[in-house]
């Protein structure tokens, strides 16, 4: 069943597209996560007022929550199909649909990797 953020994923215009990746400690980290706690997954981002990070199996978005939850930036195309190195980076694509979205990209995924690791660290405790 596609979610509300699928549909604006897909209707949304793309200000811009690179070619990008995940690195392989961050989506390492997701893998885990989700395993215990199932997808998607919706995460805070304390320091980027506002901005909430939505972890599912076929992307990764950041929406700023005090605009309606529009869509600043988002990992999409992500190669994990076949993964058969843990060290490897994930290719993907990146779409930017808001003017500061290059200014959260690196951030976004820092957080969410420091939070998940502390949470995880927390449920095996």
């Amino acid at each position: 069943m596609l979610t509300e953020l699928d549909l604006r994923l897909d209707r949304m215009p793309i200000m811009a597209q690179r070619k990008s990746h995940i690195d392989a400690s961050a989506y390492n980290v997701w893998r885990r996560a989700r395993n215990v706690w199932g997808a998607p997954m919706k995460m805070i981002l304390p320091q980027i007022n506002e901005f909430q990070l939505h972890l599912t199996d076929n992307y990764w978005a950041v929406v700023d929550l005090s605009r309606n939850s529009a869509l600043v930036l988002a990992w999409v195309e992500l190669q994990d199909k076949g993964r058969s190195t843990l060290h490897e980076p994930i290719s993907c694509k990146l779409n930017y649909y808001h003017f500061a979205a290059s200014a959260v990209r690196a951030k976004s995924l820092v957080l969410m990797e420091e939070m998940l690791n502390e949470r995880l660290s927390d449920y095996h405790h």
